[in-house]
């Protein structure tokens, strides 16, 4: 049988609300504006760890900035680039997001799927841009806001 403590089930349902509030205005902006799209599928876990496990070093904002810019673009340069069938692009993409990610020190593990995300879609080089560096921007500023100011954590990590 599982056992919920309080301090367990209060630490969920925050990382739950805020999660939701963060990926719903990143929804907002992409369907209810014109600005463009601010989401994509390797948020949803990022929100895991900036509102679960802010004091990870996984969920510094140097690590999901450069985390996913650098997966995406692995995953850009893998689509124009490397003439190769699908299933061999995807699997020496992530493998090569993961490598520059861990030589960089900027690992973030949700960004290791945005390399499958950009090749199955064949995005372009504007998936650089919108979603991935204006989504990070709104992501990072909502987990520095929230962490910081309203719950009161160490966020970022100094």
């Amino acid at each position: 049988m599982i056992k919920i403590t309080k301090p367990t089930l209060q630490k969920a349902l925050i990382a739950g609300f805020f999660s939701a509030f963060t990926i719903g205005v990143l929804t907002v902006l992409t369907y209810k504006s014109t600005l463009g799209y601010f989401l994509a599928g390797s948020f949803g876990s990022s929100m895991v760890l900036l509102f679960g496990f802010p004091e990870s070093p996984f969920a510094q904002p140097k690590n999901v900035f450069f985390g996913h810019l650098i997966t995406a673009l692995v995953g850009v340069i893998f689509v124009n680039f490397i003439p190769l069938p699908i299933y061999i692009n995807i699997a020496l993409a992530v493998g090569a997001g993961i490598f520059f990610m861990i030589l960089l020190n900027v690992v973030h593990p949700p960004a290791g799927g945005n390399p499958i995300i950009v090749i199955i879609g064949s995005a372009s080089y504007d998936f650089l841009i919108s979603p991935i560096i204006f989504g990070c921007i709104i992501i990072l500023l909502l987990a520095i806001l929230i962490n910081k100011f309203i719950l009161k954590k160490n966020y970022p990590l100094k």
